[in-house]
Order: structure tokens, then sequence, then C-alpha cells
């Protein structure tokens, strides 16, 4: 098994030092599978015959006998970090994004020599399920039928005076059970079972071993017949959340409404388009920021339309070219501010345009129209350690707008990050608890 790790636009060999052509071939062609490839796969990777180079998509990209592990960087030309900073530095992001709560002691001894993003998503996953099955699995009532030599429940009158009307022996009853035969713990034993197949750590491999034992009486079913829809998640079970997103992530191989059907023996593809990891993250970081106060942060809201029938005198109620802001912040029915995030880095010093394309500023500009918002925002990432906070703020021709360039450190920690945010954002409420909840 070939495994190499790269950076975002980086290049990886084939040939000596790198992927055989026939590894690389695997790697394009799972690619070239993958909805975040498009229609030939270069949004993830272009094959250069020598090399491959990748594009602006991280995680893990598994072919036959091969996989590669893309992490992220905001500037393709600056100077490269060690490979454990940064992969530490996504799993805060996926932390943020995806709900995986690290925080509460799953961050521990992430930095293990050799482990790779996939390996420790699988390990995070074993440790949890493991504590969580020593506690003690959820039950639930389930109704069942049964002919037995006793009365239990009530009786199945049908059944018992066509079946057994002359086996007075036989009595057919309908009953509840408690049982943890359950689609939740259904879904928990088949990616126990589907990860088993790619862990490496013999310590994990041990863990979801005994994770097999303990759920033995829970039934086996294939992944593409799992219950998803009829799992229940309440009070009694909701400290399961994590897990079962997480088994999702795994055996939907799902992100962002994406999903990648990929034969079982080329391993696991996990991928996360940076601009949407970064929405993401910028989104749940400013719900811990605003935390308190009366605003509501919605992602990929709005869903106005720009264009519609044109009538003398008459508001326009658009039906064409439907707009998807990325962060819209709400009070009530109120769009105070609308957020674009841009997974790139703008010039340093910020001279003049700064590197902010032209194209930003013109969707900027549509959404103040359309929402009638006056308070917009580019956000970037800053590069580890750089500027962070507005660092520009420009008005509109013709208008009251503004439109604030602005920046957020990803390398900083998860609570002065929400500080930063929540500075940024102190206007937009008085009641603002900034950086309550970490």
């Amino acid at each position: 098994m070939t495994h190499k790790s790269v950076h975002e636009w980086g290049r990886v060999p084939v040939g000596e030092g790198g992927f055989t052509r026939a590894e690389a071939n695997e790697l394009f062609a799972a690619a070239r599978a993958h909805p975040c490839g498009g229609a030939e796969g270069t949004a993830i990777l272009t094959d250069h015959h020598k090399h491959l180079t990748t594009r602006q998509v991280v995680g893990v990209l598994a072919g036959k006998g091969c996989s590669l592990e893309i992490l992220p960087k905001v500037d393709p030309d600056s100077p490269g970090e060690d490979t454990v900073t940064v992969r530490r530095r996504l799993m805060g992001m996926l932390d943020v994004a995806l709900g995986l709560e690290l925080s509460s002691g799953g961050a521990a001894q992430l930095e293990r020599q050799g482990e790779t993003l996939l390996d420790i998503l699988i390990r995070l996953f074993a440790d949890r399920l493991l504590d969580e099955v020593r506690r003690g699995l959820p039950r639930r009532y389930l109704l069942c039928e049964d002919d037995l030599p006793a009365v239990r429940g009530r009786m199945n009158v049908v059944r018992q005076f066509t079946r057994h009307a002359v086996r007075p022996d036989r009595l057919a009853c309908r009953f509840d059970s408690l049982e943890s035969d359950t689609p939740l713990l259904q879904i928990m034993k088949a990616t126990v079972v589907f990860l088993g197949k790619y862990v490496r750590a013999s310590q994990t491999r041990r863990r979801l071993t005994e994770l097999r034992h303990l759920l033995d009486e829970v039934s086996d079913v294939p992944p593409p017949s799992l219950p998803w829809e009829r799992v229940q998640l309440d009070r009694s079970n909701r400290r399961w959340r994590n897990l079962f997103d997480l088994a999702r992530l795994f055996i939907k191989r799902d992100w962002q409404a994406t999903h990648h059907r990929q034969k079982a023996e080329e391993g696991i593809t996990l991928l996360f388009p940076m601009n949407d990891l970064f929405e993401s993250y910028v989104a749940g970081l400013l719900r811990r920021a605003l935390a308190g106060s009366d605003i509501e942060v919605t992602e990929q809201g709005g869903l106005k339309y720009c264009l519609g029938e044109w009538r003398e005198g008459e508001a326009c109620e658009g039906y064409m070219f439907q707009t998807r802001p990325d962060i819209l912040l709400r009070r009530g029915s109120e769009i105070v501010t609308i957020i674009d995030t841009k997974w790139k880095a703008i010039s340093e010093p910020f001279e003049g345009k700064g590197g902010v394309s032209q194209a930003d500023v013109y969707q900027l500009m549509a959404y103040a129209r359309i929402y009638e918002c006056s308070n917009l925002m580019l956000l970037y990432p800053s590069a580890p350690g750089g500027a962070e906070g507005e660092r520009k703020s420009f008005g509109m021709t013709a208008g009251m707008e503004r439109l604030r360039i602005a920046q957020v450190d990803i390398a900083a920690s998860r609570e002065d990050a929400i500080q930063s945010l929540g500075r940024l954002f102190a206007d937009v409420s008085i009641h603002t608890q900034v950086g309550t909840a970490a």
C-alpha cells in the first residue's frame, strides 16, 4: 500500500520516489468518479504524466493499493509547514464544521507518528463508540409477534383462530420487547465491520474487534440496506449524535450533499472542498461568538432570485438565477450582515484592491440589492500567525452600503478565533457575549 501526503496545489511525483503509473491512474480514476472532481476529475487532481498536482480539495483520495492525503494550504506560494501541524489544524476545522466535539477529549494525541487524517478519524470513532458501548447499549421497545405457550402482552385473535384453532398449546401474542437491535446500533455495527477492512493501527484494530463482540446481539445489515431514516435520536440517546454523524461520514461517504460510490477494495475516500469547509468553519465559530445575542447565523440561506417578469410600476418577483449567500446574520426577519467567505490569500500589506476579485465584489453588490442589506463582508483566512480582523472598509458608489474586507487566523486557538470574530461583529448586537461558548 503506497501512501503519500501533500498540500493543496502541491505536486506528487509519478515514478521514482512517488506513485507508480498504475497507482497514479487509480487515483485519477477515483478523482474522476467523485462528485467534487468535476467532469474529468480535474477539480481534485490533474495528471501531468511525471507528476500529479492537487487542487483546492482536502482529505483522503483512495485507489486500489494506494492513497493520497491532501492537506490545506492558504497560500500556494507561502513556505510549507510540517505535516503534523497542518493536519492538526485541519482536524480543528473539521471539528467545528462537522461537530466532532474534539474539545471534549477526542483531541488527545492527534500527533501520533504515521497517522493520516483517515487513521485519526477511525481511531476517534472507535474510541468514542467503545466508551459509549461500555456505558450501556441504548435500547428501545419494539413490537414483536410470536407463538408462545403462555400469554404475553395481547392476543393476536385473528392468527389464533386461523392458524392455531386446533392448537390450544400455542398462543399467538403481540408484545413490546426492550431490544438493543435498533436501527442506530445496526448502523454502528455496520460501520465497525466496514472500518475493520481499512484500519492500519493495531491498537485501533483491537478496539474494533472488541466492538464487534460487544455488538454481537445486533443484526448484521449490509451498508446499502442500512435504515438511516429510521434512526430516532432523542433525549435518551442524544449522546450518540456525534457517532451517528461520523458513521454517516464513513458509510455514506458524503459531505455537503456529495455522494461517492466506490468499490470496497479501493479504500475510503473522504474529500472536503476547502471553500465549503472554510465557510462551515467560520459559521460554526460565529455561532459561538454570537451566542447569547439575538443574532441567528444561517449558511447557504436567503435563496432569493435575481430576475423575474418586468411589469411597469410593480415590484419584481424573481424566479431565475437563485442566490445562496455563504453566511447570513439575521435578527428576526431582518438580514443585518451578509458574509462571503473565500479560501484564498489576500496581499500583505493590504494596498489598493489587495488581491480581492472583481467578481467577488460584483456578487456582494448584487446581494446588497436583492436582500436590502447595507452591511457586507468578504472574509479570508490569514496566513498562520498573520494579520486578522478588519483590513479595509469600502463604501459602494451611489449608496450607503459598506463592504468590509477581513481575515481570520486559522492557526489561532479556537477561543482566540471566536473572540476575534466576536469583535468583528460586535456592532450587530450590543447583547453579543463575545467568546462565551468555546
